[in-house]
């Protein structure tokens, strides 16, 4: 297991975030690398499929072009993303060896029955790649605001220090915040 080296204040990592608008085909997926003390280190762009299944090796393809070897953490705003594109926290983290932490705002009750009502003869396929994202926890951040994470390749409370070390207001990671408004724009 890797450790997020905190201490460090030049420590890059990429953020990723998507945008998409209704009767659109593909979401726009945005990564900045950001590093802790917040200055922009580069961006990079990608899209996936609404309703489809590549939005994990879309997120692969977009590391891999940045072409970058001191990205030391991986966040991602989601990981049920452009209608139900589950994104496997566990492969990226398995393909990269870097932390990966994959970060919601709220509960999410009720999306295996809206999995199964979207895709009625395929359900099970997604289901078990939504299951096999693993336990999400709770948290609440310095700031008040709770957040919900997974964390692959690091420890979870590790993973709070860092998400409360981003988290300058509210619930979203300064990082993610800088990405949605990327992907939104893209």
């Amino acid at each position: 297991m890797n450790h997020i080296h905190l201490e460090k204040k030049g420590l890059r990592g990429l953020a990723i975030a998507e945008s998409f608008k209704q009767g659109d085909s593909f979401s726009r997926l945005a990564g900045v690398v950001i590093r802790r003390d917040f200055i922009i280190d580069g961006f990079v762009f990608g899209k996936c499929t609404i309703e489809g299944d590549d939005a994990t090796d879309v997120i692969l393809d977009m590391y891999s072009r940045l072409n970058r070897d001191d990205i030391s953490y991986i966040i991602i705003s989601g990981l049920v993303i452009s209608m139900y594109n589950i994104i496997d926290i566990k492969k990226i983290w398995e393909t990269t060896k870097i932390p990966t932490i994959g970060v919601t705002y709220e509960e999410s009750g009720g999306i295996e029955d809206a999995i199964r009502h979207h895709f009625p003869n395929s359900y099970e396929k997604k289901l078990e790649r939504y299951h096999n994202l693993g336990k999400r926890t709770e948290i609440t951040l310095h700031t008040g605001y709770k957040l919900y994470l997974r964390n692959e390749g690091c420890l979870l409370e590790e993973a709070k220090k860092f998400l409360d070390l981003l988290t300058v207001q509210g619930s979203v990671p300064e990082p993610v915040r800088v990405a949605q408004l990327l992907a939104k724009v893209s």
